[in-house]
């Protein structure tokens, strides 16, 4: 173990050695090490990180009034851990739920207002009877229908319309009870969050299984100033600390800066560590990434460091689509529409022809805008690395396209789901570099960004910037060697590099090991020119089955295998492995930039496929897509000149 003294010098070392990429990169990897602590049995001892920890930070259970309410009335935080470590579960349907390899981690992140209220109106609790609102929410619960399971038990088509009608009927009452009566008795609310943090305690298990404590802060969808710009807020440390605080939910206040403030009054009270991560910006009516804060004000310079310190992570896919690019947006990037949410108005959703606010909505645009802020403030607010979670509402965890078990309990498999629910995706997971599994190194790798985002497969992906990789540094055996002693991993920073040299990025990504191949690798740059344009561009630097980029820089397609009829397909093309040292040939030292690296897997059968095979389902809508080209997001690697920092 590293005592306080050692780790305070090498902080300082830290500071001192930012200019030099080099050392940089050493101690960055020597204070993961120290901060972690203590080594496990099995785990590695070496000062890097070399193992990757897969785990979903947006869980809902029947804890969250919009899961119990729409038919997760019985799947307790105690059933989505056990679920998240390997057990089967018995879902709403009647089926058996089961992961085919367990995750390292799980945040259950509830919804802070109400939290669990709702189930013990359901149970008669004494405290909840005994307050007003809860006996008037036990009378309506008596007087609407259980959602869930009027729709799974449905025969024929007119009957899932007739329960979806009973559905919706009722989503009066939920919506009412999640948003607007409040149970505001500190008593209950006390009583509630300190099961909260037993869960996570008694599932927590250092060096196997992470459970975190959290919760969701979630102003309303159609909220007029904070429409869907939800916060999952992560507390690093046990009940000890955790239990010192309630939840902050948007009943205390819908704005994000007062959520930042009770972050840091936490902090420096309690002495935890706490970080919140924006999600499900594709939905958020062009405010996720907006220029102006809550009271419509361009945003400050204290809200920029703000937002940097809280939030260094993104949600950038999950169940309601793909938040990375928008073929709008990008539309020279054949693959910036995936799994996008064409859908006007649901949710609060925009035409897709309304640019302007898009830009404020996706990963792309909101991190070429940051270098602009950087220039003007000093500070990016929109410097952020990547992350995956699914926002499951039925206590599963699962992003599988064969295994995916749907957004809410009603939407879980049935011969009508896929007809009625083909929009939602089965999306995604964290991938964390880490030291070890647990609350300490896990949270210190999500605070230095050096995370990735999939969208369910578990492949891994390593990423590395310096200035003098060569092209056989991407085969060595000591790729992570190469990388942490001679460059700076995904979500670091590359400084400033020999006079007229471009810099390089070490890539390596192997496949989920029971799923697809690779169909290829890509860099993404976005940059900022000297009169303040922004600019992106999509390099595809490795690519399998010997393809090569033509004059004009395409590439043809990798082809496909997929059966959607059988819902199966062959690993019969595609790359087990992709591996290359790339060096930027447009770099220009002047200018600020970013970059990241997304791979793409070959075409697989879509869940849609696979519940239409497994239903007999003749009738799918014509938009449904039926296959996918799953993938995964690094965090960037940022470049900034000096006289820019």
């Amino acid at each position: 173990m590293i005592q306080k003294e050692g780790l305070d010098i090498l902080k300082k070392l830290q500071s001192i050695s930012r200019r030099y990429c080099v050392l940089a990169g050493i101690t960055t990897a020597l204070l993961a090490s120290a901060e972690a602590a203590e080594v496990y049995p099995g785990e590695s001892e070496r000062a890097f990180p070399d193992n990757v920890y897969f785990g979903d930070t947006h869980l809902h259970t029947n804890l969250s009034v919009d899961a119990s309410g729409f038919g997760n009335d019985r799947l307790s935080p105690d059933d989505a851990y056990q679920f998240a470590k390997g057990a089967a579960v018995r879902a709403h349907n009647g089926l058996e739920a089961q992961l085919k390899r367990p995750l390292d981690f799980l945040v259950v992140a509830d919804h802070g207002v109400n939290l669990g209220v709702l189930p013990r109106v359901a149970q008669r609790s004494p405290d909840v009877m005994a307050t007003e609102i809860g006996r008037r929410w036990a009378k309506l619960l008596a007087e609407v229908p259980v959602l869930a399971k009027h729709v799974l038990t449905a025969e024929t088509d007119a009957d899932y319309a007739r329960d979806q009608g009973l559905l919706y009927s009722g989503r009066r009452f939920y919506t009412g009870a999640w948003g607007n009566d409040y149970v505001s008795d500190e008593g209950i609310r006390g009583a509630i969050w300190h099961e909260v943090c037993a869960n996570a305690e008694r599932h927590n298990d250092p060096g196997r299984f992470t459970a975190f404590i959290g919760y969701e802060w979630t102003p309303p969808t159609q909220h007029p100033r904070s429409p869907n710009l939800h916060r999952n807020v992560i507390f690093e440390g046990g009940a000890d600390e955790a239990c010192q605080v309630l939840p902050f939910s948007f009943r205390e206040s819908p704005n994000v800066e007062d959520l930042w403030a009770y972050l840091k009054d936490y902090e420096e009270r309690v002495g935890g560590k706490v970080l919140a991560i924006p999600h499900n910006g594709n939905l958020s009516a062009g405010v996720m990434f907006g220029p102006n804060d809550f009271d419509g004000n361009p945003i400050s310079l204290d809200y920029a460091r703000t937002r940097a310190r809280f939030e260094p992570l993104y949600e950038v896919t999950q169940y309601k689509g793909d938040g990375e690019a928008h073929p709008v947006l990008s539309p020279t990037d054949e693959f910036a529409d995936f799994e996008t949410w064409h859908v006007p108005g649901f949710f609060g959703q925009r035409p897709d022809g309304w640019a302007d606010l898009k830009q404020y909505e996706y990963a792309r645009p909101a991190l070429k805008r940051g270098l602009s802020y950087q220039v003007s403030m000093g500070v990016n607010p929109f410097k952020f690395g990547m992350i995956g979670s699914t926002d499951a509402h039925t206590s599963l965890a699962t992003a599988d396209e064969d295994n995916f078990w749907g957004k809410l309990a009603f939407y879980e498999p049935s011969p009508w789901r896929a007809k009625r629910s083909w929009h939602f995706g089965a999306s995604g997971y964290a991938a964390v570099w880490a030291t070890q599994n647990t609350r300490e190194a896990l949270f210190a790798a999500m605070a230095r960004r050096e995370t990735y985002a999939t969208t369910g497969p578990r492949m891994m992906v390593r990423f590395f910037g310096g200035w003098d990789f060569v092209g056989d540094d991407a085969f060595r055996p000591d790729l992570a060697d190469v990388g942490y002693t001679r460059g700076v991993p995904m979500g670091g920073d590359l400084m400033d590099g020999p006079e007229g040299e471009a810099p390089s990025f070490l890539i390596r990504a192997a496949k989920d090991p029971i799923g697809a191949n690779l169909d290829r690798v890509q860099i993404i740059k976005g940059w900022r020119d000297a009169a303040g344009e922004l600019h992106e561009q999509v390099h595809d630097v490795a690519l399998s089955d010997g393809r090569k980029l033509s004059r004009s820089g395409k590439v043809r397609p990798v082809g496909t295998t997929v059966d959607v009829h059988q819902a199966s397909y062959l690993n019969s093309i595609g790359a087990a492995e992709l591996s290359v040292t790339w060096r930027d040939p447009d770099f220009d030292p002047d200018e600020l930039a970013f970059y990241y690296v997304r791979v793409i897997e070959i075409p697989t059968p879509r869940w849609t496929a696979y519940d239409a095979k497994r239903f007999g389902i003749k009738d799918m809508p014509a938009a449904a897509p039926m296959t996918v080209q799953d993938r995964a997001y690094t965090s960037p690697i940022w470049y900034t000149p000096a006289d820019r920092r």
